[in-house]
């Protein structure tokens, strides 16, 4: 019997089914087996230089049409950042605005003018507010044919038009169904593999089958996210015994870092699909989760870090300090918990590229799976990532101190800036603490002023 005698019913499922075995096929041969051996045949690296090609044809049939049209394209900076002169400090505002009649007097008071230096920092911070624009889409030089920016630029001309729609089509309809599949299977070998080896009963085999499984479960999840990832200076990779701390953007950091090396995870503990995954993961590797009512607990929380870093067998722990994501853009307040810990701290720096797709999680705005969602139907996730050399508290240094001294060293290196503001401030008020501190510095002023002129009496 012919392929053109079968009924048409047959002959669709026939057809479907060859094409679900070429399908899966295809991820096999691709990506999954690479993924084992942990090689890139170089796809994707060819994939994001096309892109690039793309991008600037699309910016330069933009500016074209632009000016056939009389229109004025919206250009932000590169980064979204205003640059600013370094700040000077309170003191010195102070003394400039009060000039020189505050020599005049004999004794320091207040006066009424400094209440101009108050409001002129209080419109400063509302004009350009340094911190929420933080938690905010990272502004781009030029279109990457995605919908995230407010301006239409798909309609300044017929090519655009095509093109974008065009890039719909593969991103939705090839890449987000093939992206889904290699997440979906990344994550079912992890359930499944990790469940497995927490069955047997050697430790050793365990932990180093362990390790293997949980490699090639990230590196499939990071090709569903079609990652291109650069890593630098792998020789300060985090080691046994050892925190790693790094700048917040995604809940991809985690997949990003792991698929270059194995770590222990600490956080919450969670339900649903998330909290199978954390069960799953605590059966062949040490983990540490809290409860909702044990995160709380700083003494607890220290006491099972100490343990863990103690043992020199196990995993470096994860963790990142800001407590929530940042736009890429700036690191913000490392929490000063995981810096009390006596340890090596191993700062890694990671920079994504926002050109092929804004990595930064707004919790606010998007749920998790919405989220991965946007992340999946994108053009690709592209990311340096440094490994910084090992650090050591100092003699003398406080926890707070320490914790500064990383996030420099981690801002520096990823071309970030350094804010020295909560990153909690996402979702509550300024601390009633920092209104004190900012009181404290003009106390200090006026004190100061006095104690320098009593010095100068004393003098005479």
């Amino acid at each position: 019997m012919t392929w053109f005698t079968l009924p048409v019913d047959s002959l669709l499922c026939r057809c479907l089914s060859i094409a679900i075995t070429l399908w899966f096929t295809l991820l096999l041969v691709f990506t999954i087996v690479p993924a084992v051996f942990g090689v890139s045949l170089g796809v994707r690296r060819l994939y994001v230089r096309t892109l690039l090609k793309i991008f600037e044809w699309a910016t330069s049939r933009m500016e074209i049409g632009a000016k056939e049209k009389n229109q004025e394209l919206y250009k932000p900076c590169s980064n979204g950042i205003i640059a600013k002169e370094p700040p000077s400090s309170l003191q010195q505002e102070i003394q400039e605005l009060r000039g020189s009649t505050s020599s005049l007097r004999s004794e320091p008071e207040f006066e009424v003018g400094d209440i101009f230096y108050f409001c002129r920092r209080g419109m400063e911070s509302i004009v350009d507010d340094e911190v929420t624009k933080r938690f905010s889409a990272q502004e781009l030089e030029c279109w990457n044919l995605l919908t995230r920016s407010s301006y239409n630029f798909r309609h300044i001309s017929a090519r655009l038009t095509v093109v974008w729609g065009l890039g719909v089509l593969i991103r939705y309809g090839v890449l987000l169904p093939l992206r889904v599949t290699l997440a979906v299977t990344g994550i079912s070998l992890l359930l499944v593999l990790t469940t497995l080896v927490g069955l047997l009963p050697s430790r050793d085999v365990r932990s180093f089958l362990s390790e293997k499984i949980h490699l090639l479960c990230y590196r499939i999840c990071v090709r569903a996210l079609t990652a291109i990832i650069t890593y630098h200076n792998r020789e300060n990779k985090p080691k046994n015994g050892g925190i790693c701390v790094a700048n917040h953007t995604t809940p991809i950091d985690v997949i990003i870092l792991a698929n270059d090396g194995c770590y222990s995870m600490i956080g919450q503990i969670h339900r649903g699909l998330m909290g199978m995954i954390q069960r799953a993961m605590s059966k062949s590797s040490p983990h540490i989760w809290f409860e909702r009512s044990e995160v709380k607990d700083r003494h607890l929380v220290a006491k099972r870090l100490s343990d863990h870093v103690a043992d020199k067998t196990k995993q470096p722990i994860l963790i990142f300090p800001e407590g929530t994501c940042i736009n890429n853009t700036s690191v913000m307040m490392f929490k000063k918990g995981s810096f009390e810990i006596s340890c090596t701290v191993y700062p890694v720096a990671i920079k994504y590229d926002p050109r092929f797709g804004d990595a930064f999680w707004n919790s606010s705005k998007f749920g998790l799976v919405s989220y991965l969602l946007r992340m999946m139907s994108s053009w690709a996730i592209v990311c340096s990532v440094w490994y910084l050399p090992p650090m050591h508290r100092e003699e003398g240094e406080d926890a707070v101190q320490f914790a500064n001294r990383v996030k420099a060293a981690i801002a520096a290196q990823g071309g970030l800036v350094d804010l020295v503001w909560d990153g909690g401030l996402k979702r509550a008020k300024v601390k009633e603490a920092f209104k004190e501190e900012q009181q404290k510095l003009y106390s200090k002023v006026l004190v100061g002023e006095l104690e320098q002129r009593d010095r100068s009496d004393n003098r005479r």
